[in-house]
């Protein structure tokens, strides 16, 4: 299909924009590194450690540049847009460090400067402007949305809210939907009735009980200061793929509105934000989809290839920085490693990458190097071994979140707790069949309560009156990755 002449124009747009960019870069080389991941994968968690290590001189053996001492200094400096609002990195600190709390969630965009002084190998000294872009997985994959109509939408979105376990989370709305004529008068009452609904399902499908991915439009779940608007008011009809909306019909509303979404929220996003990054990382909290079972880790996989298909990856040449930017770098963090013994996390890494594998192998076909790793942005726990009858078991020591239990047990929120989440399969083939996920082993006996539990920051002691370091599981290994070649 030729491109239209909006896309054409959107087109000349971005290439200018970069032009300008890669001018301001080649005297304050700069790296805009997006952050995202789907709900409760650690995105402010992972932003905030990471910062707060690179200000404090955080043990990172594995970032050269940290270990070897070329990093001279990093600091923090004004919010560069207007229009976004600054990451609120001092106050997830506190409520890290002090608190012992985790900071809510990323429901909107939010940056951040930090700058970071440092001796290159030939002995010069430069600054490397890292921005760090925060913002929500799920706006992530409503960018598909901007090449498919409304019509092809609805019929994705109606053939997934028929398979279990979605499909009886969508019983409300399937009911009403079955009333609905779409090619009848439009109807505003009944269309918000369905836009309610839908959302209604699409909220039920996020529970952590059943932690399905695959939600767009992402708006619809955090819709900030539209909520309530025409476009976030719609929801699929069971209309043909190739069909036409008869004039002033229920139908022609719906796709309006489906339409009216794309060019408020996606296109937007896409322009100002998405289209600008150098290099990505994706948080996963695969450990969620774990405890929600098989159904949730393939829709966990149908969701990161729907998300490596949106990067417009490739090398980042001279031409390429010049008329269209390209993202170089994708990293994917299976999150919360330190729920698991650390004889696992290699486990949890394989699991990330065969998840992953084909649509990472067409991005390294593109020039962009993808890269997998299991970490802990804050560690929680420790390691110990516990005795079980004649066992002793490998097993991590924490605080668990008030309320969460194990084996009968309800946890207050204050008193450590020795917990054996399990061990992950050895071997992929133990894991899936065909792509498909099977189910997970638990080689523990059967009084091991397999679900892993959420525990609280760790209790961390000042050292020398100096605010305490943050205790991480590969957090260096992730910034070698991403910018270790940016600071030779």
């Amino acid at each position: 299909m030729a491109p239209s002449f909006s896309d054409i124009l959107e087109d000349t747009r971005l290439s200018i924009r970069s032009l300008i960019e890669y001018s301001e870069s080649l005297f304050n080389p700069t790296v805009r590194l997006g952050v995202t991941g789907l709900s409760r994968a650690g995105k402010t968690v992972f932003i905030t450690a990471l910062v707060h290590g690179l200000l404090r001189g955080g043990r990172f053996p594995v970032f050269e540049s940290l270990a070897t001492g070329r990093i001279a200094r990093a600091r923090l400096e004004p919010q560069p847009d207007d229009a976004v609002p600054r990451f609120a990195y001092e106050g997830h600190v506190r409520t890290l460090i002090e608190d012992r709390r985790w900071p809510h969630s990323t429901t909107d965009i939010s940056e951040l400067r930090l700058v970071i002084e440092y001796q290159r190998q030939n002995s010069s000294a430069r600054t490397l402007t890292l921005d760090l872009v925060d913002y929500p997985g799920e706006w992530l994959l409503d960018l598909p949305l901007l090449n498919k109509s409304y019509e092809q939408w609805s019929a994705e979105s109606l053939a997934l809210s028929r398979r279990e376990p979605r499909a009886r989370l969508a019983t409300q709305w399937h009911t009403h939907l079955a009333t609905l004529d779409a090619s009848g008068h439009e109807d505003e009452q009944a269309t918000l009735t369905a836009a309610k609904l839908f959302t209604d399902y699409l909220r039920a499908c996020r529970d952590e009980r059943f932690a399905m991915s695959l939600l767009p439009p992402g708006r619809f779940l955090m819709p900030g200061n539209l909520a309530g608007s025409p476009a976030l008011t719609f929801a699929p009809l069971d209309v043909r793929p190739d069909g036409t909306p008869p004039d002033g019909s229920l139908w022609a509303m719906m796709k309006r509105r489906y339409e009216a979404y794309k060019d408020v929220v996606v296109r937007p996003f896409f322009r100002n934000h998405f289209s600008r990054l150098d290099r990505q990382i994706v948080l996963v909290d695969a450990l969620a989809a774990f405890n929600a079972g098989p159904e949730a880790l393939q829709d966990l996989e149908g969701a990161l290839s729907g998300i490596l298909d949106c990067f417009n990856v490739g090398r980042s040449t001279f031409l390429n920085a010049l008329f269209r930017p390209r993202i170089d770098k994708i990293l994917f963090a299976a999150t919360k490693a330190d729920h698991l013994h650390h004889t696992s996390h290699d486990r949890l890494e394989a699991i990330l990458k065969r998840m992953v594998e084909r649509a990472a192998s067409r991005a390294a076909f593109a020039g962009a190097s993808v890269d997998v790793v299991a970490l802990a942005a804050v560690r929680a726990t420790r390691e110990a071994l516990v005795q079980q009858g004649r066992d002793k078991l490998p097993s991590i020591l924490g605080t668990p979140e008030e309320g969460e239990m194990s084996g009968g047990e309800v946890f207050d929120g204050e008193t450590e707790a020795a917990t054996f989440p399990g061990d992950l399969p050895a071997k992929l083939d133990d894991l899936f069949s065909g792509g498909a996920f099977k189910g997970l082993t638990n080689t523990a006996s059967d009084q091991t309560d397999f679900r892993f539990l959420r525990f609280r920051p760790p209790l961390l002691a000042r050292e020398g009156g100096e605010e305490p370091a943050l205790p991480h599981i590969r957090l260096d290994r992730a910034l070698q990755f991403l910018i270790g070649d940016k600071l030779q």
